[in-house]
Formats: C-alpha cells, structure tokens, sequence
C-alpha cells in the first residue's frame, strides 16, 4: 500500500507531459489499486489491454542482454527500446503495467556511447508520454550523446508528450506512414476524495505551518490558491517543452505552439517539422545497420569485408524481434 501512495503522488497534482488516454490508463489503474471510486474516466479497455499484453515476450528476457552484444557486434546498431507509461525512475514502475524509467533509458544509452562496439545508437518509441519530472533531463542527455554517436528515434508506433521530447532530442525523427508523434502539451490532475471521505465517515483535519504545506489536498475541494500553484505548474513545464522542442527541432517556439498538442502522422508530421523523414521501423533499422556495414567496410582489410557483410546482414534481420 506505501508504494501505491508514491505512485499516486506522481498521478495526481503533477504536470504530465502525456495523452489523455494513458493518463486514463493510469486513473483507472489508481482507481482499482486503492478503491478509490473514480468514475470519471475511459474505465476498462485500456487497462485491461495494458496487462493483458504485459507478459509478451517474457520467456525472451533471459537472453536479451546475450541477443544485444551479439546484434552490437555484428550490426554496430544498438536498439533502445522505449514503452509504456513513462516514470522518473525504475523504483515507480509497476510489473503489471508496461512501464519505461527515464533513469534506465539513461544507462542504456550511456551505456551505447561508451561501448566502442555501437556505432549508431536507435531509440525505438512507443509511448503516450509520462511524467515531466525527469523528462527534460534525459532529453539533454540524449542530445548530448547525439554529439557523440548519431541517434535515431524511430516513432514505433508512437511518440507523444514525453515520449516526443526524448524523440526531439535525437540526431533525426523516422515516423512511418501510419506512426503518430507530437502532443506537446502539459497537464494535470487534481483528485478530489472528499465526498468519498464524506460518504465513509472520514473527516481528515490538518494542521500546518506555511501558507502553501497544504496546497492541493485530495480532502479539500480545490481552493484558488491552489488551483493557481497547479496552473503554474503547468505553464512553467509547457513553456519549457514548448522551448526545448524548438531547440532541439531547429523551430521556432511559435510554430511549435502552433501544434496544440495535436498528434501528427506520417508525412503530415515531416511537414510540420516534427520528424525528418516517413520510413517504416524495420526499413530504418536496416538501413541504419547497412550504412554502418560500409562505413566499416571502409575502414576494414578488403579480404574482412564480405565475411563481415555477410554477419551483418543476418544480424539486421535478425533485429526484427527487438522492433
């Protein structure tokens, strides 16, 4: 129970870069964990999906990190990839909701511009977004290892909210012709329980010392004063969306506003400035590892080279159960 108070701390009174159906998702997942009778939401399907499709690929896990060295090795390319409900670190993650940490992708993708072996570095995407804490300082760090190693995000099938902001910061955006990005807007919710409390006899009193100790409140309907440190919130982390995409994009911040948090797809993304090029995933990843395969060509003895096109090849295709 302790840890499904943290995890509604970060629900609940938080700017959330992330669309409205996984911040449903995570509604509902609250309402059920705690019983706290929320009706207001998109209630079952997309929860139910969600832990319906969480055991896929289970009897794989014992050698993923045995299938990355050797895709490494043979490819250059090393594939990250990005799911799920996005959270600031593992420690709020749920097993029964797919769910990505920002402090994991971290470590992979600090991992890959350390080893010497990759070479190109592919962010694979499928996310409605996350929480704002968090997300704006991987996103620096994905910039900065793009100045190192090239990084491709592929949308795969999607990259919103959050999840566009780590896309951005990549040396190049790949959309398919049905893959969605976008939704550069921030959020959040206010859970009010206190005519839940009501109806079970609960009266919760409480003393503090400092004007705001008790801003935001689920036993208080919300006030003015506090209303007005949400709204902050919000803007504040718009603002610096807004500002971060633009930088990372080459836009300006009003043609980055002019979005609305829409959701763009394929070629109407490229337009719009939001991805570089409409590639399905699997075209991308085996273009991506035939550049490298010249590119190593190249700096290889020509008696090596086709041994090594040959493995290459093989690992490209073999890449297909990572994406």
């Amino acid at each position: 129970m302790k840890s499904h108070f943290r995890l509604l701390g970060l629900i609940f009174n938080q700017p959330q870069m992330v669309t409205d159906t996984m911040m449903s998702l995570a509604v509902q997942w609250a309402n059920q964990a705690m019983n706290l009778n929320i009706v207001n939401v998109n209630a079952t399907s997309a929860l139910e999906r969600s832990n319906s499709d969480s055991s896929v690929g289970e009897p794989q896990l014992a050698s993923a990190v045995d299938r990355r060295r050797v895709a490494v090795a043979d490819t250059g390319v090393d594939v990250i990839r990005i799911s799920g409900i996005l959270v600031s670190r593992a420690a709020h993650m749920d097993p029964c909701t797919p769910m990505t940490s920002y402090e994991g992708v971290r470590s992979a993708v600090n991992q890959a511009v350390a080893d010497p072996l990759v070479e190109h570095i592919v962010l694979d995407i499928d996310s409605a977004g996350g929480t704002a804490s968090g997300a704006f300082e991987l996103a620096d760090d994905i910039r900065a290892a793009s100045l190192v190693k090239p990084v491709t995000a592929l949308a795969n099938f999607s990259a919103y909210s959050a999840a566009y902001l780590i896309a951005a910061a990549a040396t190049e955006v790949i959309v398919s012709a049905t893959s969605g990005v976008g939704s550069i807007g921030v959020r959040a919710d206010h859970l009010d329980t206190s005519k839940a409390d009501e109806q079970k006899g609960i009266k919760v009193t409480t003393v503090f010392a400092g004007a705001h100790k008790n801003d935001l409140t689920p036993h208080e309907p919300i006030n003015d004063q506090s209303m007005k440190v949400l709204t902050d919130m919000v803007q504040s982390n718009y603002a610096r969306f807004v500002d971060a995409v633009a930088r990372y994009r080459g836009m300006t911040t009003q043609a980055v506003k002019d979005t609305e948090a829409g959701l763009y797809f394929g070629k109407q993304a490229v337009d719009a400035g939001l991805a570089n090029t409409v590639e399905s995933p699997q075209a991308a990843v085996n273009r991506i590892a035939a550049q490298v395969r010249g590119s190593r060509a190249d700096r290889s003895p020509s008696g090596s080279s086709t041994r090594r096109t040959v493995a290459t090849r093989a690992a490209a295709m073999n890449m297909r159960v990572r994406i």
